[in-house]
C-alpha cells in the first residue's frame, strides 16, 4: 500500500489549511471571544451545553482513530457483527440518561470520583480518582494515540514513535486553551465533516464494485448477521450479550470523558436528549464505518493486515485533490477523542487530587499550571503505552480495544450499579472492589494480553466472558461484604440537598421510544 503523502496535490494542501483555519477560529471564539466568566472554559462549559453539543461531543469523544480503524478492520474480517458494540449501547445510554444523569446533576458534581466521594467519603473519592486517571490514560489517550499513530504511519510512512509524538502535540492545543466548551463546539463541526467524507468514501466504493446489490452478494452471508452462533470463536452471541454490558456501563455511565458533556448540560432535559442523540448517531456506525471494511474486503480480498483496511480504501478510491479530506478527517477524529481525554484528565486530577489532597487553597493560576503539568505527564505516559500496545502483534485490533476496556470496566460497573440500585451498599464494599477488585481485574488483563497471551495459550475464555466473570465475582463479594458488615457506613441522603428529578418530559419520552423501536427493528432485520 502506497503512502497517501506521495499523491497530495496543491488542492489537498489547501483543504487541510482551510480546515485548520476553521478549526482554530471555532476554538478561539469558544475559548476567548464568547468567554463571559473567568472559569467558563474550565471543566463544565459553565453549564451551557445543549442537546446537539452534548450528543456530537460524546460521539466525537467515542469515534476516535481507534474506532475508525477498528470498525473498518472488523468489517473486513467479520462483517456487521461489530455494530453490536454501538447499537447494543442504546440500553446503557438510556441507563445514563434516565437513571444516572438525574443523580449526577442533582448532586452538582464536576467529576465521577466527587459523586462517589459525596456518598462514601474521602477514601472512596481518592481511590476512584486514581482509578479514573489510569482509565483515561489507557483507554482514551493511549489507545487513541496508538490508532492515530497507525493512521499517520500509513499516510506518511514515518515510524510509530514519531507519529504519536506529533499527534499528541497537535491534539493538545484545544485542551490547553479552550476546555470543554471549545472541544464541544469543535466536535460539532468535525463530526459533520466525518459524516460527509465517510459517505463520499463509501459511495465511491459502491461505484467501483458496480452496485449495492453486488456488494451484498460478494461477501459471505454471515457478514450481514448481527448475531453469530455460540461456536463463533471471535464474537459468539453469549459473550456479547453478557460481557459487553460490563464495559458499556463503565464506559457510558461512569467514564469522566463521556459523562462530562452531560454534566455540562444547561438542564436535565437537554442532557437526556443529548444522550439520546448519541444513540441515534451510533446508528451510523454500520453505513459509515463497518461498511467501509466490507467494501475493502470486496475490492481488496487479499489484504495482509486488516488494520490497513481503512487506509487502503482512501488511498485507492479518493481521486487526487480530495485526499486532503482524508487527512482532515483523521485530524478531526483524533482531536475529538484526545482533546476530550485531556480535558477529563485535567478535571479529575485538579478537582480530586490536587485541590483535595495537595493544595486546597490553590489560586486559579496555580490550578492552570498544575493542570498543564499533569496533561504533559499524561501525554508522555500515553506515548509509552501506545508503543507498548503496538508490540501486540497477534491480537486483532478491535479485540485489543475491547479487551483492555473489558479489564478496566468491572470494578467501576459494580460500584456504580450497586450505589444506584442498592442502598445497603457499604463504603467498605465499595473500597474493596475499587482496590482489590481493580488489582484483580487489571492483573488478569496483563496476564491475558502480555504474560500468557490468549493467541498462544488457549485455556482462556473469551475476553468478554472473562470481563463478565470478574464483574459477577466482584458483585457477589461486594454484596456479601455489605450484608455482613456489623457497622456499615452507607450513603444517607442529605435532606437539604437537591432531589434527583426522575420525571421525564414528553420530548425525552418520544426520543427514547422512537430509538428503542428502531433498534429492535434493526436487530430483527439483521438477526
Amino acid at each position: 500500500m502506497g503512502h497517501l503523502a506521495s499523491t497530495l496535490t496543491t488542492l489537498d494542501y489547501a483543504i487541510v489549511i482551510a480546515y485548520l483555519v476553521v478549526l482554530i477560529v471555532i476554538g478561539y471564539r469558544a475559548s476567548f471571544v464568547d468567554k463571559k466568566k473567568a472559569n467558563e472554559t474550565l471543566f463544565l462549559a459553565n453549564k451551557s451545553l445543549g442537546w446537539a453539543s452534548i450528543g456530537f461531543n460524546m460521539w466525537g469523544t467515542n469515534v476516535g482513530p481507534s474506532l475508525l480503524l477498528a470498525f473498518a478492520s472488523i468489517g473486513y474480517t467479520s462483517g456487521i457483527v461489530g455494530a453490536n458494540f454501538d447499537w447494543y449501547a442504546f440500553i446503557f445510554l438510556m441507563l445514563l440518561a434516565l437513571v444516572f444523569a438525574p443523580r449526577y446533576l442533582a448532586a452538582k458534581v464536576t467529576t465521577m470520583p466527587e459523586f462517589m466521594g459525596d456518598r462514601y467519603g474521602e477514601s472512596t473519592q481518592n481511590i476512584l480518582a486514581w482509578y479514573a486517571l489510569i482509565k483515561i490514560l489507557i483507554t482514551w489517550l493511549s489507545l487513541g494515540l496508538f490508532a492515530g499513530g497507525l493512521l499517520v504511519r500509513q499516510v506518511l510512512g514515518i515510524p510509530m514513535w514519531q507519529s504519536v509524538i506529533v499527534l499528541v502535540f497537535f491534539a493538545g492545543i484545544f485542551a490547553f486553551t479552550g476546555g470543554l466548551k471549545a472541544i464541544a463546539k469543535v466536535n460539532i463541526f468535525q463530526m459533520l465533516l466525518l459524516i460527509f467524507v465517510s459517505i463520499i468514501l463509501n459511495v465511491l466504493g459502491v461505484i467501483k464494485v458496480g452496485s449495492l446489490s453486488a456488494v451484498i452478494h460478494a461477501v459471505p452471508v454471515d457478514y450481514w448477521k448481527l448475531i453469530h452462533p455460540a461456536s463463533d470463536p471471535d464474537y459468539p452471541w453469549y459473550a456479547i450479550l453478557l460481557g459487553y454490558p460490563v464495559s458499556a456501563v463503565a464506559f457510558f455511565c461512569t467514564d469522566q470523558a463521556m459523562v462530562q458533556s452531560v454534566l455540562g448540560a444547561r438542564s436535565l432535559e437537554q442532557g437526556q436528549l443529548g444522550v439520546s442523540f448519541i444513540g441515534w448517531l451510533k446508528l451510523l456506525s454500520l453505513p459509515l464505518f463497518l461498511f467501509t471494511g466490507i467494501l475493502c474486503f470486496v475490492l481488496f480480498p487479499h489484504l495482509s493486515d486488516p488494520k490497513e483496511a481503512y487506509m487502503m480504501m482512501v488511498t485507492h478510491l479518493f481521486p487526487p485533490g480530495l485526499n486532503g479530506l482524508v487527512i482532515v478527517v483523521l485530524i478531526a477524529v483524533l482531536v475529538g477523542t484526545v482533546g476530550s481525554s485531556l480535558n477529563a484528565l485535567s478535571t479529575v486530577f485538579t478537582m480530586d487530587v490536587y485541590l483535595k489532597k495537595i493544595n486546597p487553597g490553590a489560586t486559579n493560576k496555580q490550578i492552570i499550571r498544575i493542570g498543564k503539568m499533569a496533561v504533559i505527564a499524561g501525554c508522555i505516559f500515553a506515548i509509552g503505552m501506545a508503543l507498548a500496545i503496538d508490540s501486540i502483534q497477534k491480537l486483532k485490533l478491535f479485540d485489543v480495544f475491547q479487551s483492555i476496556l473489558g479489564f478496566i470496566a468491572p470494578p467501576l460497573a459494580v460500584v456504580f450499579l450497586l450505589t444506584v440500585f442498592w442502598k445497603r451498599t457499604s463504603r467498605k464494599a465499595v473500597n474493596f472492589v475499587l482496590s482489590f477488585g481493580s488489582a484483580l481485574s487489571l492483573g488478569t488483563g496483563v496476564m491475558y494480553l502480555w504474560v500468557f497471551p490468549s493467541a498462544t495459550y488457549t485455556f482462556w475464555p473469551h475476553y468478554l466472558m472473562l470481563s463478565f466473570y470478574i464483574f459477577a465475582a466482584l458483585t457477589i463479594l461486594a454484596i456479601l461484604i455489605s450484608a455482613f458488615d456489623p457497622s456499615p457506613t452507607i450513603y444517607v441522603e442529605d435532606v437539604k440537598a437537591d432531589k434527583p428529578v426522575f420525571t421525564i418530559t414528553n420530548k425525552v419520552k418520544l426520543s427514547w421510544a422512537l430509538l428503542s423501536v428502531v433498534m429492535v427493528a434493526l436487530y430483527w432485520y439483521f438477526k
